[in-house]
């Protein structure tokens, strides 16, 4: 079964992926993202279309379980996983910067492939880390899903977007980020086109924000420079969390750009990713429980501008280790 499910409580849709279930547990001796386990070329990083899809373009017609109230989609999109590397074991932090310049400019071909097909709404481009967050694949690697929809959190985040621009005619992220230049405390590290901040509402000890200093709203606008640049700031902040405890550091990286083939939203929408890292201690983790899951009331035990200060200096020593090398 793969289908979409509106949920009319919170008005969005739910992937419903059943088959999914029946993904085969890789051996440990062997792996489907590395060249020689024969699945994929020789390469630097790859788009590798997902072997057991939420979305794709030929999806199934949805069960016949819905009626006048209940309503169901086809699962259309796209899934890919998106290869970092061919070397199994390696990690963001231990790769050339010109290597993870390969990975954006892969992100920004992959970007620009997808929204030319009108039905894809959204683009959304992710990583996720480690055990805690459920991979189960060691091989470096993030991935991207082409959306039929809007997601709903993306779609919370456009709307307070454009209701602050029509109430100010300034850029909501654009201001939160003038806001962090101004108090100091919270910015961990900058270069000459994107801050990393540990946001005054994070809802994660360590949930960090990178910001695009300039107003723009996907990866296809950056320049040269700006792509150099992300590929360094990405890198400096996975270095920087792993720093933390001297182990790589789990986490979800989500990143946020405009819809596509769904308007215009230049004026008040801004390019960031956000990271999601669930430790808040070496060894204790942050977990979603009843008021994060079931009302979204999030509550972080810790203080953002101290945690700043520790990311800091988990940043320093990330960079002091790299310039030995």
């Amino acid at each position: 079964m793969a289908e979409l499910r509106w949920h009319p409580l919170i008005k969005d849709w739910i992937m419903i992926a059943s088959h999914r279930q029946n993904r085969p547990q890789m051996p440990k001796d062997w792996c489907p993202f590395c060249p020689s386990g024969g699945r994929v070329p020789d390469y630097e990083v790859l788009k590798y279309d997902n072997d057991f899809p939420a979305l794709s373009h030929n999806p199934p017609e949805p069960d016949a379980v819905a009626n006048d109230f209940f309503q169901t989609a086809p699962a259309y999109g796209k899934c890919e996983v998106i290869l970092y590397s061919p070397e199994h074991t390696i990690t963001l932090p231990e790769l050339p910067e010109s290597h993870i310049r390969k990975l954006v400019d892969l992100w920004t071909e992959r970007f620009e492939a997808l929204r030319q097909d009108e039905k894809i709404k959204y683009v959304f481009i992710f990583e996720n880390r480690g055990e805690v967050v459920g991979v189960t694949m060691p091989h470096p690697h993030g991935q991207i899903y082409g959306y039929p929809f809007i997601p709903k959190k993306l779609e919370l985040e456009l709307d307070s977007c454009k209701e602050h621009f029509e109430h100010t005619g300034e850029c909501l992220i654009c201001r939160m980020h003038e806001e962090e230049k101004q108090f100091k405390e919270r910015i961990i590290f900058e270069n000459e086109d994107f801050t990393v901040v540990l946001p005054f509402f994070t809802e994660y000890p360590y949930g960090v924000y990178i910001l695009q200093k300039s107003h723009k709203q996907n990866l296809s606008q950056f320049n040269d420079r700006e792509k150099n640049n992300l590929a360094k700031t990405v890198r400096d902040t996975v270095g920087m969390l792993d720093s933390l405890f001297d182990k790589p550091f789990p986490y979800m990286m989500c990143m946020h750009q405009a819809p596509v083939n769904s308007g215009d939203y230049s004026d008040f929408y801004h390019f960031h990713i956000e990271f999601f890292p669930p430790m808040r201690s070496d060894v204790k983790q942050k977990f979603n429980a009843s008021s994060e899951t079931g009302a979204w009331a999030h509550c972080n035990p810790t203080a953002p501008e101290e945690k700043a200060q520790e990311l800091r200096e988990a940043y320093k020593r990330f960079k002091e280790k790299n310039a030995l090398k």
